[in-house]
């Protein structure tokens, strides 16, 4: 029996959807397709790369916790003009991502914990059994709340930073240092 999706996009969202294997390969073929996907809009400058460490991590925890043999996971990307939303299902709903802190020596365990640094917003939404959707927004647009004086546009340097000295500048070189004595 089909299921129709009865849901809408509201005007000016863009949406793009996709199953992959639930492998290390479909975790990174993700990342790279959303970044593919994402590069044909007008993204606020760093967008596009906390959206790939988003996918990635989502992906990543997808594929390891979520993954049930012979399933796929699905990722979602909805763009609006306010907001970019990245969503992934996996059929794992039992098992449901909690950010810990991993000891020191870990190599693995700081995914959730990026995620909660990079998005403005991020859940989990249980179902249809047996699925899970892990989700992360990034606002598009600079709320008053989060804006900095700057001295320009959008992307822009605090003016206290513009004031001190230019970091791309190379410093004066020193004075030459004469070897041999001149007496």
């Amino acid at each position: 029996m089909n299921q129709k999706n009865t849901t809408q996009s509201p005007p000016g969202t863009r949406d793009f959807g996709l199953l992959l294997s639930s492998t290390p390969r479909g975790a990174r073929l993700a990342r790279l397709l959303a970044v593919e996907w994402l590069r044909e809009y007008e993204l606020p400058y760093g967008t596009t790369e906390a959206a790939a460490q988003l996918v990635a991590e989502l992906a990543t925890n997808a594929v390891t916790h979520g993954r049930v043999a012979g399933r796929d996971f699905r990722l979602a990307l909805r763009l609006s003009p306010e907001v970019l939303r990245i969503e992934v299902t996996d059929t794992r709903g039992d098992a449901l991502p909690r950010p810990q802190q991993p000891c020191r020596e870990a190599e693995s365990g700081r995914g959730l914990l990026l995620v909660d640094a990079l998005a403005d917003r991020w859940g989990v939404a249980p179902g249809p059994v047996p699925q899970k959707t892990v989700w992360a927004e990034l606002d598009l647009v600079s709320r008053p709340e989060h804006r900095n004086p700057c001295s320009g546009d959008s992307g822009c340097l605090p003016k206290e930073r513009e004031e001190r000295k230019n970091p791309h500048q190379t410093p004066p070189l020193p004075a030459p240092v004469s070897l041999h004595s001149q007496e």
